[in-house]
């Protein structure tokens, strides 16, 4: 027994090594990466004095989630390593078209669906496309094309009924496939495409208050 015990404790040592080099690795800290509001719009947008709130857009399970996804195929959805969105992308979403409507200066008042804000129009999204698609180029090469799609309907709470949907869609080729570069690409798209959603759904909200007026 005795002759054996060197050779036991060194398998213990050797076990507990990579028991710790596991730790480690699961332990390593992800990136975590933020998007940006919206903060520029036309000029001739016209103010609405109505309350909106923006409900959590609806998205599939592969986008409703806090990693970043991207597409080596159509039928294949793959996560960057060791990097996250701050929180899940139609979190993310909805924050940020929240912060873009203010940003507009053009409603009355803003908030999310969780804040209890009395409102006069419903932003109802739906996040249909948000992830990173690899394209083969003729030469071998291949790039990334960040892809954004949202559909949104607007609701009339009074009459509790759809006035307008519309979708909104922008597509980015990154310039490489580091994650930097992926983000700013995602960061680009879904700038645009909230900037063009945020001034069709004021208009349309104008047009409708406008051509139905309610006395309270």
């Amino acid at each position: 027994m005795i002759r054996f015990l060197p050779f036991v404790l060194a398998a213990v040592v050797l076990a507990g090594c990579t028991g710790l080099g596991t730790l480690q690795q699961a332990s390593k800290p992800n990136d975590l990466y933020l998007l940006t509001p919206k903060s520029t719009f036309s000029s001739s947008l016209p103010r609405v004095q109505k309350q909106i709130v923006v409900e959590e857009p609806t998205a599939t399970a592969a986008v409703n989630t806090d990693q970043i996804a991207i597409q080596p195929s159509h039928l294949q959805v793959q996560y960057l390593s060791r990097a996250r969105w701050v929180d899940r992308a139609p979190l993310i979403v909805q924050a940020l078209m929240v912060e873009s409507y203010e940003n507009s200066g053009k409603v009355a008042a803003v908030g999310r669906s969780t804040v209890g804000l009395r409102a006069d129009y419903v932003i109802v999204p739906d996040l249909r496309e948000f992830q990173g698609i690899v394209v083969s180029g003729t030469d071998g090469e291949s790039t990334i094309r960040i892809e954004v799609r949202m559909n949104i309907k607007i609701i009339d709470e009074f009459e509790d009924k759809i006035i307008a949907s519309g979708s909104f869609q922008e597509a980015v080729i990154a310039e490489s496939e580091q994650t930097p570069d992926l983000v700013n690409a995602f960061d680009i798209a879904l700038g645009k495409t909230m900037r063009d959603a945020v001034e069709w759904s004021v208009r349309r909200i104008h047009t409708h208050s406008t051509n139905n007026p309610r006395s309270f």
